[in-house]
């Protein structure tokens, strides 16, 4: 045995803490087409990077017209299109939510308050 061994451990003084138990936390979810938004400009960046790649992997073929880089290029490149659009549509979604929100927090237009 060391002298490590029997080395006494402070207790903790749960008094110290200012915790109150029970506070209220609020939790926000995101907006609607924000996940959309993201998932498309990820797809639309890497797609046509992961179809090069697939293209150079799958070697060289004297068969066909087009090579398969050619054919991995344009599949990735059709795939990242879709992707932007995917993009520009969740961009549309968090557009209108947020345009939305804000007329739901404005006020009454001039229009309104005319008798």
């Amino acid at each position: 045995m060391t002298d490590r061994d029997h080395v006494a451990t402070p207790e903790l003084d749960t008094s110290d803490f200012d915790v109150i138990p029970g506070r209220p936390i609020r939790l926000e979810p995101t907006a609607p087409g924000f996940w959309m938004t993201a998932l498309g400009v990820v797809v639309a960046a890497l797609a046509p990077l992961f179809g090069f790649l697939f293209g150079v992997m799958s070697g060289r073929s004297d068969t066909g017209m087009f090579s398969p880089l050619y054919w991995g290029l344009f599949t990735g490149v059709i795939i990242g299109g879709v992707g932007v659009l995917a993009a520009v549509a969740g961009g549309v979604r968090l557009w209108r939510h947020h345009q939305g929100a804000r007329a739901a927090n404005a006020g009454p237009t001039a229009s309104e308050l005319r008798p």
